[in-house]
């Protein structure tokens, strides 16, 4: 079977954006970006060198699970960041 590219040919005019000032680019759509909206945020980083993930079977409630899916592909590494960011924010120091 022969393999189709994916790849459309892009209908935006690369030329007229790249000559956009900073001023002339539209902003209404975006969130205003404060420090709460940071502290919010999940850093997502790569794989770390020799760091090995285990396959477990775990039970979470339907709606969660849904929820998490439906961001598409990568939901299972959403949800072992945010579980890393729980387990660092409740380690117990020494």
């Amino acid at each position: 079977m022969k393999n189709s590219s994916t790849l459309k040919t892009s209908s935006t005019d690369w030329e007229r954006v790249d000559a956009m000032t900073d001023e002339q680019i539209d902003y209404t759509d975006s969130p205003k970006i404060t420090r709460e909206l940071f502290s919010t945020g999940i850093r997502k980083s790569g794989k770390r060198a020799g760091e090995v993930k285990e396959a477990i079977s775990i039970r979470l409630d339907k709606d969660v699970l849904e929820w998490f899916r439906a961001r598409g592909r990568g939901y299972q590494s959403e949800v072992n960041a945010l579980l890393r960011v729980y387990m660092q924010q409740h380690e117990r120091q020494p």
